[in-house]
């Protein structure tokens, strides 16, 4: 769906009347294409004194063929900034924040990345030192408001026995695929001691000889989902009701793939499910729990079945499938279970509290598994914001106007960025990110 105000605001007199009234003047956020560099230009990797993850961000950096240098010079240009903040351990601390970034904020590019590393606070040594990472978040939500030109900024806290695990992470936050995710606090910690992050064979292809099962796959998010995954070398399952068989026959058949039409809350769908995968592929790697519904209605008019519907949908058959396909062992070791939550689960939605409970359901769920799964199997949710689809196509005009710009990047995001999310979940490399819900809204202005 195009945006015409974007459209607008981008011609001479659009960015006079932006200027002029203090209208949203939305950048053209980078994208990342397949064949491009993951980050076109340099990164300046900054060290608080006694960090402990400075050398570790370089090197990884350039594993990922990614230019990184560890002084700013005078008149240098920068895609991203890292910040190693693992060495504030006190209130007093804190400056050093300012010291690293205010001298170079101005140097950077258009939709430049800013990643700043912590370490968790329950994991730190002293309260001193839980209260100075705490504050880290307060810092860079803020700055994620502040940076503009379609930069974002984001915190990643990283348990020391995770130091080594970050190249999928640092790859996907400094890169244009996550050109709408912002403001949001990453856990990096191994939660599974049996097992490694695999360094895929073909970084191109991290997900080659993986198989992918996404449900709601034959339009919207989902397709664009199955798409993603195949593009990183994935084989896609893709699942999804008979009413939509052709558009599902037809995303699968250009990828390769196959499907499984049938309505994943009847009785006998996790079996269903469960009986294809075993007979065709013998086991799965990432799960997608991507269909859902709305049915919206405030709920002194709301019928009992219709917010039982959006529960099945959205919440109990992911339940349901998951279960099964772990009681039999379907998820491979090193797989990835991931759910599509949402901000109305965080925040709330107007005439949603069906829909909004069965996405703060599919964090709940997302809090239940986290430290239940062995083997190196990994439970995360994506928690879309405002993202451009035929659904929000019929939004009313001025509902769609306040979804699009209330962000910190004032605009809407598109089905791709919810891909990218779940495509570096699903990285082989991502066994040390687990129990994560990432937002992809653009860093809301409220709830987020």
């Amino acid at each position: 769906m195009s945006d015409r105000y974007q459209s607008l605001i981008h011609t001479p007199i659009g960015q006079l009347l932006a200027k002029n009234l203090g209208l949203p003047n939305p950048v053209r956020l980078d994208r990342w294409t397949e064949g491009a560099p993951l980050v076109d230009g340099t990164v300046l990797v900054g060290t608080t004194p006694a960090g402990r993850l400075g050398k570790v961000v370089v090197e990884t950096l350039d594993g990922l063929g990614v230019a990184a240098v560890d002084a700013h010079e005078e008149g240098a240009r920068y895609k991203g900034l890292v910040l190693d903040a693992t060495g504030i351990t006190s209130s007093a601390d804190l400056v050093e924040l300012e010291r690293f970034f205010t001298p170079v904020l101005r140097s950077l590019e258009s939709c430049a990345r800013i990643v700043v590393l912590g370490t968790p606070p329950e994991s730190t040594n002293s309260a001193g030192e839980r209260v100075a990472q705490r504050a880290l978040e307060g810092f860079t939500r803020s700055l994620g408001k502040e940076v503009g030109r379609g930069g974002t900024v984001q915190l990643v806290y990283v348990t020391p026995a995770a130091d080594g695990a970050l190249a999928s992470t640092l790859g996907f936050l400094l890169s244009p695929k996550s050109a709408y995710v912002s403001g949001q606090v990453v856990r990096v910690g191994s939660h599974d001691g049996t097992a490694a992050a695999e360094e895929p064979a073909d970084a191109a292809k991290p997900l080659a000889g993986k198989v992918a099962l996404v449900t709601g796959a034959s339009r919207g998010i989902g397709e664009q989902i199955a798409r993603v995954l195949h593009r990183d070398g994935a084989t896609i399952l893709g699942v999804d009701v008979p009413q939509a068989a052709d558009d599902l026959q037809r995303v699968t058949g250009e990828l390769g793939g196959g499907h499984l039409m049938l309505d994943i809350t009847a009785k006998d769908a996790p079996q269903r499910i469960a009986k294809h995968v075993t007979d065709t592929y013998g086991g799965v790697d990432v799960v997608v729990h991507n269909a859902g519904i709305t049915r919206d209605k405030k709920l002194a008019n709301m019928k009992e079945d219709v917010f039982a519907s959006v529960i099945a949908v959205n919440l109990t058959a992911p339940e349901r499938i998951t279960a099964e396909l772990l009681k039999q062992k379907l998820v491979n070791a090193n797989g990835r279970i991931i759910g599509v939550a949402s901000i109305a689960g965080i925040a709330g939605n107007l005439g949603q509290t069906n829909y909004a409970a069965s996405k703060a359901g599919v964090i709940g769920f997302v809090d239940s598994l986290a430290d239940q799964l062995d083997k190196g199997i990994t439970v995360n949710a994506v928690a879309p914001g405002f993202i451009e689809t035929k659904m929000t196509a019929a939004v009313p005009f001025a509902t769609r106007e306040v979804g699009r710009r209330l962000n910190a990047l004032s605009q809407g995001g598109q089905p791709v960025d919810v891909a990218e999310t779940i495509a570096w979940y699903a990285h082989p490399g991502s066994t040390a990110v687990n129990g994560n819900v990432v937002r992809v809204c653009g860093q809301m202005m409220l709830g987020a």
